[in-house]
């Protein structure tokens, strides 16, 4: 798998406010973000607000977020186009 991109916490709530995801709490440098979906079901993901987010951690947020995402839109903005 390539590696993903170099992101900062801001762009990965950047991202998921774009697929309908809300900032609804921050304690310290953790961004809480939310979406209910039709039948009710609420979606939340932490993020870490900071400048430069580890490989692994980037990973681990797309992972999380491929449950709720189709793959195919999400992968764009965590991998470069090969």
């Amino acid at each position: 798998m390539p590696k993903p991109k170099i992101l900062a916490g801001q762009d990965i709530v950047h991202i998921f406010e774009s697929f309908g995801f809300s900032v609804v709490d921050q304690r310290g440098s953790h961004i809480k973000l939310r979406r209910v979906v039709v039948d009710g079901l609420r979606e939340t993901f932490t993020v870490p607000n900071h400048k430069e987010l580890d490989r692994g951690t980037i990973v681990s947020l797309y992972r999380q977020a491929s449950r709720y995402i189709p793959e195919s839109e999400l992968r764009p903005h965590f991998y470069n186009h090969k």
